[in-house]
């Protein structure tokens, strides 16, 4: 995915243009925790002849505070603020806005394979015999997870890719808008889950388990894993949204179908990752309204809590507030003093899995800190680091590229090649398949080349860590950036 160009950047808006221009434009809205609800403009009723505000009027537009996208949940109108205020500008016109276009080809095509694949599944609890569904479900770790619970999610089996269908239905009018496809690999004794989505991963924004969410719950958890909202509803009853990427980010466009939560608690997963990724969502969904579960032996995730008959209720409410004060105490850091103490390997960081002596030097990639590489002109440096990145986006590290040097065509080509480990120009029948599966990695490019104003790049790479939850950035190289009458400037 490419960044917005340096020609013609994302004009950054501020709250307080926001809110001066819906006053101005006599448009109602009320504050929501991350967005700003007004009326939708793509539901019958000119802005001019709006109701007035009722106690709880149907605002079904949301203008999000950090960057002024709007999502209608109504019609699914999207854009972005300067759309918004082409549509307000049409309206006082007597034109109708534009309604959400229909879908792009790929996304027909999508939901098309979707549809097949919905339709060639089976409920999971109508399986030939009791012993396929109860090796299935053992299989998935699910053995204690009620037939009930799997029926009130509509979860499916494939039996020929032996993966269980979760769907992702539209909260609007529950048309079937895509799946995930998640199956086993056993390693050993390791199992992992490999998970496969329709549309396509940047396309795929499921919160699962919305369509179940009713406009009178206040509290919610948000789980890292479809299979952990299954444990979770079953054993609480409270409403439970699994994200669509785990913990690897929350892209802001699903923030208006949270803002009804007047309360809600993250529990993403059982490793430092997770409640490192908590901590970064909660501030998102506005510190004040959330509680994270913090990963412990005895708050492993739901549905690990499930299977070792924990009480999952007991663990919500033991959840902390994500508002810290300014001033603390040692007893209040004491648990988390503790978790870095039994969790050292975490605590260090992401590791290597190409390059274990790097780790045995940096120990692994955290977050917050800079590492400088430097080395004279054809030593390989790009080589190395797109390699370094590479072996750290695979493992689910939201990474961004400002290449400066060589142009992102040529990055690309490079690391597409580093990532199949082999020379593609020989073997042009594979392409096809490894792009497809170097594209679904969370990798980003600044479209940004040559010398650059920083405080532009600054801006590009804080709009990328709220956008894609980016946290990890590449400047290759400072040189470049900065021009060289500068470097002698403020080094």
């Amino acid at each position: 995915d490419v960044l917005p160009s340096p020609e013609g950047p994302v004009p950054s808006v501020s709250i307080t243009e926001i809110r001066q221009y819906l006053r101005a434009q006599g448009i109602p809205f009320h504050d929501g925790y991350s967005c700003l609800h007004t009326p939708s403009l793509f539901t019958d009723g000119r802005v001019d002849q709006l109701p007035p505000p009722a106690p709880s009027p149907p605002y079904t537009l949301f203008i999000d505070k950090t960057t002024g996208s709007f999502l209608c949940t109504a019609t699914l109108a999207e854009g972005t603020w300067q759309d918004f205020q082409a549509n307000v500008e049409l309206r006082h016109r007597g034109v109708p806005p534009a309604s959400s276009e229909e879908p792009e080809e790929d996304m027909c095509r999508a939901r098309e394979d979707a549809r097949c694949i919905w339709d060639r599944a089976l409920p999971l609890w109508e399986l030939l015999d009791e012993d396929e569904t109860n090796e299935t479900k053992a299989m998935f770790g699910i053995s204690l997870v009620t037939n009930a619970t799997l029926k009130r999610f509509g979860v499916r089996y494939l039996r020929t890719a032996k993966s269980l269908v979760f769907p992702w239905f539209s909260p609007r009018d529950a048309t079937l808008k895509g799946l995930k496809l998640v199956r086993v690999e056993k390693k050993g004794d390791a199992v992992t889950y490999v998970e496969e989505t329709l549309p396509r991963f940047d396309s795929y924004r499921n919160l699962f388990g919305l369509p179940l969410i009713s406009r009178r719950d206040t509290e919610l958890v948000l789980t890292g894993w479809e299979l952990d909202a299954l444990a979770l509803h079953q054993a609480t009853g409270v409403a439970s949204l699994a994200l669509p990427r785990g913990a690897t980010c929350l892209p802001p466009v699903l923030l208006p179908y949270l803002e009804q939560f007047k309360r809600i608690t993250l529990w993403l997963g059982e490793d430092l990752r997770s409640w490192e990724a908590a901590k970064l969502f909660a501030r998102k969904l506005s510190l004040k309204r959330c509680s994270l579960v913090r990963p412990g032996d005895l708050q492993p995730r739901p549905l690990e809590a499930l299977n070792q008959s924990l009480n999952l209720t007991k663990i919500l409410r033991a959840a902390l507030p994500a508002s810290h004060k300014s001033i603390v105490s040692f007893r209040q850091l004491r648990e988390e003093v503790f978790g870095e103490l039994v969790n050292t390997e975490q605590v260090a960081g992401i590791k290597w899995a190409r390059f274990p002596e790097l780790n045995k030097l940096l120990k692994g990639h955290r977050r917050g800190e800079l590492t400088i590489f430097t080395g004279p002109t054809g030593s390989g440096k790009t080589t190395f680091i797109s390699e370094y990145a590479l072996d750290l986006c695979m493992q689910g590290v939201c990474t961004l590229w400002g290449s400066f040097e060589i142009n992102n065509v040529r990055l690309a080509k490079i690391m597409l090649t580093q990532f199949a480990a082999r020379r593609l120009e020989d073997q042009l029948d594979l392409y096809d398949e490894w792009a497809d599966r170097f594209e679904d990695l969370p990798l980003y490019f600044m479209t940004f080349h040559g010398q650059q104003n920083i405080k532009t790049v600054i801006d590009t790479m804080q709009h990328a860590v709220y956008m894609y939850d980016i946290t990890h950035v590449v400047v290759d190289n400072l040189q470049f950036m900065m021009g060289h009458e500068h470097l002698s400037v403020d080094r």
